[in-house]
């Protein structure tokens, strides 16, 4: 009797590991907040500008390991002061509508239906639109942007259930200037709330 009650639990436990190692597979819908500063070591005096954010990613994982990649449009951008070499100071703000596609790499704690994940990895933004205001004079270039940059982010979130939540900071890489006379990055804080379709 103990021998079979010894070998039912061996089967249990090899069934059990044998099921934590298959790859799964998550589809989900997600929407949140930024919170973006545009850098740059010419300007000072740089403000928050708060932005939004929603898409669409997918998980594939096993044995807590998972690649996550996603797309979703972002609004950003930044409030920010020049200082020009005549002394002249102006103000300009600006925003961007881009369409990001990071692709993560991350870590998850738990069960499927509540864990802690940690993740980090690229990101590529396509700007898709972008507006400048600025009482800016004499100053060339300021708002000539790429069309293209890339970016590394890392953070961590919870699953409770079907939900998903984010927190991500994300550093710009590339400068979004592309003149080059200017040396602007995005930087940002990212905020999201996520489903899980399947």
């Amino acid at each position: 009797m103990k021998k079979i009650i010894l070998l039912s639990c061996l089967c249990v436990a090899i069934s059990f590991a044998s099921f934590a190692q298959l790859p799964s597979f998550n589809l989900g819908v997600k929407g949140g907040l930024n919170l973006a500063t545009l850098k740059s070591d010419d300007f000072f005096g740089e403000e928050n500008r708060l932005g939004y954010q929603f898409g669409v990613w997918a998980r594939l994982g096993g044995a807590g390991f998972y690649v996550q990649p996603e797309a979703y449009l972002a609004g950003k951008g930044g409030k920010f002061d020049l200082s020009q070499d005549n002394g002249v100071e102006a103000e300009g703000k600006v925003r961007f509508t881009t369409l990001d596609v990071p692709v993560l790499i991350g870590n998850k704690i738990g069960f499927d239906k509540l864990n802690v994940r940690f993740m980090a990895g690229p990101v590529v933004s396509f700007i898709l639109d972008n507006s400048f205001k600025s009482n800016f004079q004499n100053v060339t270039d300021v708002d000539n942007y790429k069309n293209q940059t890339w970016g590394a982010q890392i953070g961590a979130g919870v699953d409770i259930g079907s939900l998903a939540v984010d927190l991500r900071y994300e550093a710009g890489l590339s400068n979004v200037n592309k003149s080059g006379q200017y040396d602007q990055k995005q930087n940002l804080w990212h905020l999201s709330l996520g489903y899980k379709l399947f």
